[in-house]
């Protein structure tokens, strides 16, 4: 039976140089009481300290003092990061790339598969993902960072099987964790039934109770014993030690939201806002051009998410299902710090077996972000501008899906883009150039989409390429825009250009429904 403490009491059962895993996507199912107090902890006693974080997307909400490792930002209370994601908390972004902590980063998808494989004693997870990208020990091993590089930990290795190459990504022990999650029993049993993602919570809690660690369970209410619907407990109380009753928090995504667990339904069209017409607008229906009836969708988070909101509109939503690395299925999906949930979800997955769908390539298409492109269509989201970011659920995805499109601005930094009279019109550019001819991390490999025959489309508001016979292609031009100054003088290569170059469908840029739904 657990036992019910406070979280400063879960804080003193943490001990320097512990590896202490973290439940949370982004904001959701965040233990911030227990982050509160073991910020807290640290600022009085200088206790926990040197700690390895493990963690999937580690949580934050972009908020410098929010939720999530924002919370245990003060430097020396993290020593190592293990997480797919880093930038959710900025503060821990900004340690990560200033070699304060050392990072490393894996695809999304092996860390469940990973924390399932530490709880049932396996040495690890053997797979194709990632094979090619930053994560290959032949680049750089998962190791974002210099200070991890200086650790010489291994975290994958190449490996080959029947002739073949695989990368085989190493268990390790984790000592403790906390967790965020709805209900507690008086026994232990845990409920998740509020919350709109179950995330990697029962992988990790296995890992850590099956090699003699403890589970400390964060949850807003504790009820009866007996009393939670056995359908809705994740976790039962046989891996439970500690249960911590959660303090209000101001944190967005520990609400209630009816609408994205099923227990309302919003009417079709409304709970998602239509976009404002501008050039991003533009981006998202551009690619919601690729959406078709009967297709599984996955959506990046940003520009990407953005297509849901244009699907939604253009009445596409009940066509096609569109889905999330979380293991949602169905609805609209959000953005910001609710990126990971949808409005009128279909069904609520654990990300762990999404993952299984989405390496196994049941995917017809996916939408995802883009920060560098290099002339043989290889990718960057992962390592820029001098900041260490993380893949999130971005390599198994790209890796494994028959069409993938990058949706993003063709430039970055501040710039004034607007449309008029049906024509885009570049007032000021962004003076970041994202067409590179080498890039800093390689996230998505050009040559290894060419060997495995997908389709790769790259959409920004004034031009749309594609990969053909192993080279960048440009395609398609927004009209208004000068091919010399506004593209090819903006990129750091010279792309291939198709015969039939032709302009982008002009009812991208007009404010009326398109009529994608029809």
């Amino acid at each position: 039976m657990a036992k019910v403490i406070s979280a400063a009491e879960a804080v003193e059962l943490m001990h320097d140089g512990m590896t202490l895993g973290v439940s949370g996507f982004g904001a959701f199912a965040s233990p911030d009481t227990i982050l509160d107090a073991m910020g807290k902890s640290f600022r009085e006693k200088g206790t926990p300290k040197a700690l390895t974080i493990v963690s999937g997307v580690a949580p934050g909400d972009f908020i410098e003092d929010g939720c999530g490792l924002s919370k245990i930002k003060d430097d020396g209370i993290i020593d190592t990061l293990i997480a797919s994601h880093l930038r959710m908390s900025p503060a821990i972004g900004r340690a990560c790339s200033e070699n304060k902590i050392a990072a490393y980063t894996m695809p999304l998808g092996l860390y469940g598969q990973l924390m399932a494989a530490i709880g049932s004693h396996r040495p690890g997870i053997i797979t194709h993902v990632g094979l090619n990208t930053y994560a290959d020990p032949r680049q750089e091993g998962c190791r974002i960072n210099d200070r991890a590089k200086e650790q010489g930990r291994e975290i994958v290795q190449l490996i080959q099987i029947d002739g073949k190459d695989y990368l085989f990504y190493k268990s390790f022990k984790v000592d403790a964790c906390i967790l965020h999650a709805s209900f507690a029993d008086e026994d232990g049993n845990i409920s998740a039934e509020n919350e709109p993602l179950k995330s990697d919570l029962l992988e990790l809690a296995a890992a850590v109770h099956n090699n003699g660690g403890t589970v400390i369970v964060e949850v807003n209410e504790i009820v009866k014993a007996g009393s939670l619907d056995p359908r809705h407990v994740l976790i039962h109380k046989s891996y439970v030690d500690y249960v911590v009753r959660a303090e209000k928090q101001d944190n967005i995504a520990l609400k209630y939201f009816p609408e994205m667990i099923g227990d309302i339904r919003m009417p079709d069209g409304q709970g998602v806002a239509p976009l404002p017409m501008s050039y991003k607008k533009v981006i998202a229906r551009r690619a919601a051009m690729e959406l078709k009836p009967g297709m599984l969708v996955n959506l990046g988070i940003g520009i990407p998410a953005s297509v849901a909101n244009v699907a939604n509109e253009e009445g596409l939503s009940r066509q096609l299902t569109l889905s999330l690395e979380t293991g949602v299925y169905g609805g609209v999906p959000l953005d910001g710090p609710l990126f990971g949930a949808a409005v009128n979800p279909d069904s609520i997955s654990r990300s762990a077996d999404m993952f299984v769908t989405y390496d196994g390539g049941g995917l017809d298409l996916t939408v995802l972000g883009c920060a560098e492109i290099d002339p043989a269509g290889s990718v960057n989201v992962s390592k820029f501008s001098g900041r260490c970011v993380g893949p999130g659920g971005f390599v198994n995805i790209s890796q494994n899906t028959p069409h993938v499109c990058f949706a993003f601005s063709f430039t970055s930094g501040k710039a004034d883009i607007g449309i008029e009279d049906g024509k885009l019109v570049i007032r000021r550019d962004g003076s970041g150039v994202k067409f590179k001819k080498a890039l800093e991390q390689v996230t998505f490999s050009g040559q290894y989409a060419m060997e495995t025959h997908q389709q790769v489309t790259f959409i920004t508001e004034r031009a749309v390429f594609e990969i053909i016979d192993g080279k960048l292609t440009l395609t398609e031009i927004a009209p208004g825009v000068d091919l010399e100054r506004d593209v090819l003088g903006k990129m750091e290569f010279m792309p291939e250009i198709a015969a039939d170059l032709r302009e982008m469908d002009a009812r991208l840029f007009r404010p009326e429904i398109m009529g994608l739904g029809k």
